[in-house]
């Protein structure tokens, strides 16, 4: 999710959604520790609960980025495990790490003997061809016993390191949802948290049989209104009202906070095009949200001339044809 779960995107999904955990986009110890701060950190205290996902190998640079996430005020610190891209792997992080559980695990006490927060790894289930049950039970086993880790997000798809973009891989190979119910079975004790190609509040709902909780990445970028039932469904909340032109007004608000501030509307509007997928008229709308010709209007003007999608613009639609 890099360049995506921005806190322009993080403040949109929380609109939606009142308690689900948001993360951050992958943000590397060397991005921390020699850049700029303040850019990588900040967020919005609506964003509660949120935490900051790390990409790193050296136990004591994390244990000094984990110190900068409690003292912004995050909710919990997570080792990104899983990332197959080319450009982590050199960085001598992200998936090719499961081959390093020992390292791991001391990485994961080093920022806990700093800091107070929680801190959780994001993994696969294994990594390149391998499809042996028992690395990826061993992996969760030496991060808990040594290092101390409770809660484990299992991406539940290998990361090949060779041979395939991180595009391919997220369909290459196929999806083993048993191997994490079977970590869970290994390991009652411990969160474990299923993620990979669920979509739809059955799927979810399914999957909270087999494990403690389902992390949504993509799917929740794409059709950000699937996740509009959840607060009530899946934590017992009562039905806020909330509309998508509700949202949308909310974010017209938040877009004109952020122009004060010198930030361009379009930072924020490219988070939300997905909004009104699969309504009549959504690409109209898209495309007004997404046309740079107009960034120097203000959001307001912008929202006022879109017609809201729906089945009201289909039929005006049609009656226009």
């Amino acid at each position: 999710m890099m360049d995506w779960t921005d806190l322009h995107c993080r403040y949109f999904h929380r609109q939606i959604t009142r308690h689900t955990r948001l993360y951050t986009e992958m943000v590397t110890t060397g991005a921390l520790l020699h850049g700029d701060v303040p850019r990588h950190l900040d967020f919005n205290h609506e964003e509660h609960p949120v935490a900051l996902q790390l990409g790193g190998s050296e136990p004591a640079d994390l244990a000094a980025c984990a110190r900068l996430a409690e003292r912004w005020g995050y909710d919990e610190v997570n080792l990104n495990c899983g990332c197959p891209s080319e450009r982590v792997q050199r960085g001598a992080f992200g998936a090719c790490l499961m081959a390093e559980p020992v390292l791991v695990a001391d990485c994961v006490k080093a920022m806990q003997d700093v800091s107070s927060l929680p801190v959780t790894v994001k993994h696969r289930i294994g990594i390149d061809r391998g499809e042996s049950y028992e690395f990826v039970r061993d992996f969760v086993g030496t991060v808990w016993q040594r290092g101390g880790c409770k809660v484990f997000i299992v991406h539940a798809r290998n990361a090949w390191l060779q041979g395939l973009s991180p595009k391919e891989n997220r369909e290459v190979p196929p999806l083993r949802y048993e191997m994490v119910h079977h970590l869970k079975r290994d390991f009652p004790a411990l969160t474990i948290v299923i993620n990979g190609g669920l979509a739809g509040d059955e799927a979810i709902a399914e999957q909270l049989q087999h494990v403690d909780g389902v992390m949504l990445g993509r799917e929740a970028y794409h059709n950000p209104w699937s996740m509009a039932q959840w607060d009530q469904r899946f934590f017992g909340d009562a039905d806020t009202g909330l509309t998508r032109e509700g949202l949308e007004r909310n974010m017209v608000d938040y877009m004109t906070r952020q122009t004060v501030r010198g930030v361009p509307w379009t930072h924020v509007s490219r988070h939300m095009l997905g909004l009104w997928n699969g309504a009549p008229g959504a690409r109209r709308w898209r495309q007004a949200w997404s046309d740079h010709r107009l960034k120097s209007e203000a959001p307001r003007s912008v929202f006022d001339r879109v017609p809201r999608p729906g089945p009201g613009l289909a039929s005006a639609m049609q009656r226009g044809a």
